[in-house]
């Protein structure tokens, strides 16, 4: 049979409780709200419930299936690391549910330093880090706190005294892990593939259904950073092209998948042209953005026909490409007769008014496009207004929203302009990105987030091909009523001093991804360029990672060296006195007690017996003697005293001659001390 588990004290179970939390936290931050909240809350409602004593097995049970079951219904029953991390989560909250003796919330400290870890699953920024400092931390001071209960010590050690000795491994430790994580060799790829999310980040995709953007539009996220080596264009020329959608259903715009396969379409650029760099956020999608219009796709990237930009796997971390783009002059000046059809085509049964007003127009134009464009941009400016708040559409959406309400927001806009267009003969699709961006002054580069998010047209003209048109910007200043920014809670307050702060805040998370997140093999390599090493060598990378790595371990070693495990002086110098005995073959053992031992070394060598005995009283006598007096002055002379003597005592490995009369001083003197 094991060994009962030793029962928890009140302090142990509080500490214990506390790093659990602490490791929980930073996961269920990265995890969806609703899910994480009722991780979080049924964390703390177990917590209480089995505050005394453990839960019933089937009440265990029970809640454990219910977690489970919701986090996999959550995530669609299909298994990714954000269903991985929530499973964890969920066991951890359960845990505390089974916790009663030291060995029980060991365990639980073990498994919930997992958490942690798992986070950097989802997200690798400094607050994830930090919190994951703080938890480690408490997690080893619980650890030590369980550690002083088992041992039963009569020195307790107090809070900061346990902090400080966990700062002090974490020192050991610093050098090494730093050479590890910036001279260990990296691979361009990594050894074995981590799952992709089950649940698509919020953001930009391949449909788009009018209404529907509300919550993309007004989450204030970083979306991409931007760094123009050279002029960078106006804000009001910054589209940021997304997924185009060439296919409607009546409702919903799509992206169709077999035009990404297809090279991009000729384009003519102008002689203005941007040399940029973008900093994109992870988006556990293929899909990027760029400035309109990308010349050509970086390496492990691609143009498909309509100049959407695809990386080869998902975007789950941080990525940095570097691109060149240009305005059209001619962008696909020909095009085919099915893209041409794709481009013209409605869904039958719907929007009836939009389809008798876009053919009037056509037969008062008499064949000129550019005028049926002009038109309608013209109706826009005059009769319509830009509000977020938009009614649910029916079925003849474009109809309701041209001449009913004549209300809304960028994916109405743009849905009702291409609608029309097609209805009037004009091959026109939807374009989704963002657009704009804030100026970083402190940084010198451009945020976009995920609340610039916007769609706008393109029409083919002829002898021009695609245009972009953006029917949203037409909309006369003096009708738009409810916007982002009216929306933003505090936004009146963003003044000079708010904005600096804002600005610094995010040039860290930026320095932070360039000096952290975004450090990989092809970085690595030229660790040493500002020494004059452009570039390192696998092998020589070896060497130096081999070298600072001995440096490190040759730290460690010598700092453990100069702590000492023991706390109280005395009882180190105790122990030194002992391993000086032990070179003469005279060292205590373990089972001996103090009058043994003595009697030991008396037989053996009878010249170090009454000295060796002089100092074992002592020691016994401040070790276990009770009521001290004198007050604590007296009592540290006492334990000044008696360490000093502990570590000047030499016994020597001659037998020097004893003189009785010196040896009857030496023991008088010894006890009036």
């Amino acid at each position: 049979m094991s060994k009962p588990s030793m029962p928890l004290d009140s302090s142990c179970r509080h500490w214990t409780l506390i790093a659990s939390a602490a490791c929980l936290l930073p996961l269920l931050l990265q995890l969806p709200a609703q899910l994480g909240g009722l991780i979080g809350v049924t964390a703390v409602v177990v917590g209480l419930l089995a505050w005394r004593q453990p839960l019933p097995g089937w009440l265990r049970l029970v809640l454990t299936l219910a977690l489970v079951g919701t986090v996999l219904g959550v995530g669609g029953f299909s298994f990714g690391r954000d269903t991985g991390c929530a499973l964890l989560a969920a066991m951890l909250a359960v845990k505390p549910s089974e916790t009663a003796g030291l060995r029980d919330a060991r365990s639980m400290i073990g498994f919930a330093l997992f958490a942690p870890f798992a986070t950097f699953l989802l997200d690798q920024g400094p607050l994830s880090l930090l919190m994951g400092l703080v938890a480690t931390v408490l997690a080893l001071t619980a650890l030590q706190t369980l550690a002083d209960l088992e041992v039963g010590d009569r020195l307790v050690r107090t809070t900061g005294r346990r902090l400080l000795g966990i700062g002090r491994l974490l020192a050991i430790g610093l050098p090494l892990a730093l050479s590890v994580f910036w001279l260990f060799p990296r691979l361009g790829t990594p050894l074995w593939g981590v799952p992709e999310r089950s649940l698509a980040r919020p953001g930009l995709s391949d449909r788009m259904t009018p209404g529907e953007w509300v919550d993309v539009m007004t989450d204030d996220t970083p979306a991409l950073r931007v760094r123009f080596f050279g002029p960078a264009p106006d804000t009001s020329q910054m589209y940021w092209r997304g997924p185009v959608l060439w296919n409607f259903d009546g409702r919903s715009w799509t992206q169709p998948q077999w035009l990404r396969g297809l090279p991009p379409a000729i384009s003519e650029p102008s002689p203005v042209r941007w040399d940029y760099e973008l900093e994109i956020e992870p988006t556990d999608r293929r899909q990027l953005v760029a400035l309109d219009l990308p010349m050509s796709a970086p390496e492990d990237m691609r143009l498909s026909l309509d100049h959407g930009l695809y990386a080869s796997k998902p975007v789950s971390s941080l990525t940095r490409i570097r691109l060149r783009s240009a305005e059209p002059r001619q962008y696909e000046a020909k095009i085919g007769r099915v893209l041409r059809g794709m481009a013209l085509a409605l869904p039958d049964g719907y929007n009836p008014r939009t389809l008798a007003l876009a053919r009037q127009w056509r037969r008062e134009a008499g064949g000129d496009d550019e005028a049926i464009v002009r038109r309608a941009l013209a109706w826009v400016q005059r009769d319509f207004a830009y509000t977020l708040e938009t009614p649910l559409l029916g079925r003849h959406s474009v109809d309701e929203f041209l001449f009913d309400y004549k209300a809304g927001f960028c994916e109405h806009f743009s849905s009702a302009f291409v609608v029309l267009m097609r209805g009037a003969g004009i091959p026109a699709r939807v374009v989704t990105g963002y657009t704009g961006g804030y100026r970083n002054s402190i940084g010198n580069y451009w945020l976009v987030r995920r609340s610039d998010a916007h769609a706008w047209a393109e029409v083919w003209l002829p002898d021009r091909g695609w245009v972009r048109v953006d029917p949203t910007a037409a909309v006369a200043p003096e009708r738009i009523y409810d916007t982002l920014a009216d929306r933003a809670p505090g936004g009146d307050l963003l003044g000079g001093g708010m904005t600096s702060l804002l600005n610094t805040g995010d040039w860290l998370r930026r320095g932070w991804n360039d000096l952290v997140v975004g450090f990989n093999a092809s970085r690595q390599a030229e660790l040493l360029r500002p020494l004059g090493i452009d570039r390192l060598e696998g092998s020589h990378l070896s060497l130096l990672f081999a070298l600072t790595a001995s440096l490190a371990l040759l730290w460690m070693l010598w700092l453990s060296a100069q702590g000492q495990r023991e706390a109280d002086p005395v009882l180190r110098a105790w122990h030194v006195l002992d391993r000086r005995y032990r070179r003469l073959g005279l060292g205590r053992e373990p089972h001996e007690t103090a009058s043994d031992w003595i009697r030991r070394v008396g037989l053996a060598r009878p010249d170090l017996a009454l000295a060796l005995e002089i100092l074992s009283n002592r020691f016994v006598d401040w070790r276990y003697a009770d009521g001290q007096t004198g007050g604590r002055a007296a009592d540290a002379d006492r334990q000044r005293s008696l360490t000093r003597a502990l570590r000047t005592h030499r016994p020597t490995s001659e037998r020097p001659r004893t003189d009785p009369q010196a040896a009857t001083k030496q023991r008088s003197t010894g006890e009036r001390r």
